[in-house]
């Protein structure tokens, strides 16, 4: 199953910390398998592993858990020694106040608050980082941390990010999969309160297998299927891998017991549609072939579902701004 793809402004967004400390960043892209041309392009992408290598490479290469994107370096160990801080409360709530109140005790650390209003919990950025990139990662990683400590993904209500919209704000509903908003004064994320009385269901053992793969295997979506969003898109990957025939809204409808009406009608409510979901699966199945394999784009085109090369390559540079072949040249 093709992974979700990662556009060029989060790859540009991630070296910003790279260079503020001088480093030469073409040997950390390409030890990633990442050529340099393709931050030139604003509508490019790369794969999931790519990003894990470059995020790795420069973990190593700053010794800093924020990459150099924050006021101040913070020191390997330090997200891990929050963890087993927060691991032993007995209720998500308690673990996120514990958490919170950990990283405040670092000049220059993250400082982010929880407040609870009319029903919902809303985790915010205070003291808004230099780096906008940085703030929107805080949000991500604390919400996965959330969703991993009690063993669900919790449903964001609604996210929204203090600078005005970027070109490729139309990243961010999937990114987050909520509705989202710019200019709002804030960065925050917002979720149902109840969800602060869930228990913790993860051990010691649990936590070492998860910070092995920290902090890049809580920056990448895990998709547990809690979402309609998360569900199609489930489905029509199953359904790439093993025929290029993709089903029918109608058909992915039926096997989710819903009728066509409402299933358009919640992945609207979810910032997304059919059609989008589509292309975005086989734009990612392309993407991962092209990057990877040695596949003939004649013969990936055929597996992704297109009955001529033509209409493969106008949607290829519909989604990338480039050719198939330009890109795998890249």
């Amino acid at each position: 199953m093709a992974k979700r793809t990662i556009t060029v402004h989060h790859v540009r967004a991630l070296l910003r910390g790279a260079r503020r400390h001088g480093l030469d960043t073409v040997p950390l892209l390409q030890a990633a398998g990442i050529p340099p041309l393709l931050l030139g392009d604003d509508r490019a992408r790369v794969t999931s592993a790519q990003f894990a290598l470059l995020f790795r490479a420069l973990y190593r290469a700053t010794g800093d858990e924020f990459l150099g994107l924050g006021p101040v370096p913070s020191r390997p160990g330090t997200f891990a020694m929050m963890c087993h801080a927060s691991l032993g409360c007995h209720d998500l709530g308690a673990a996120i106040e514990r958490g919170t109140a950990f990283y405040r005790l670092f000049p220059g650390g993250p400082d982010l608050g929880l407040v609870r209003a009319e029903g919902e919990a809303v985790l915010t950025v205070r003291g808004e980082p230099p780096d906008s990139f940085t703030a929107e990662c805080l949000v991500i990683i604390w919400h996965r941390l959330c969703s991993w400590l009690v063993g669900r993904r919790i449903p964001l209500l609604r996210a929204g990010f203090a600078y005005p919209a970027p070109s490729h704000g139309d990243e961010y509903a999937d990114l987050f999969g909520c509705p989202v908003s710019f200019g709002t004064g804030a960065t925050r994320a917002a979720f149902d309160v109840r969800w602060l009385a869930a228990p913790l269901v993860r051990d010691e053992d649990d936590l070492g297998v998860m910070l092995r793969r920290s902090p890049f295997e809580l920056l990448s979506r895990r998709a547990y299927g809690t979402t309609v969003a998360e569900q199609v898109h489930s489905a029509l990957a199953r359904a790439l891998r093993a025929s290029p025939r993709l089903p029918t809204l109608g058909e992915v409808a039926a096997r989710l017991a819903v009728s066509p009406a409402t299933l358009r009608r919640r992945l609207q409510q979810e910032g997304t549609s059919y059609q989008r979901l589509k292309d975005t699966v086989r734009r990612d199945a392309a993407i991962a072939g092209l990057a990877e394999g040695r596949e003939p784009i004649t013969e990936l085109a055929v597996r992704l579902g297109f009955s001529e090369d033509t209409s493969f390559h106008r949607a290829f540079r519909r989604w990338t701004g480039t050719t198939p072949g330009a890109y795998r040249g890249r």
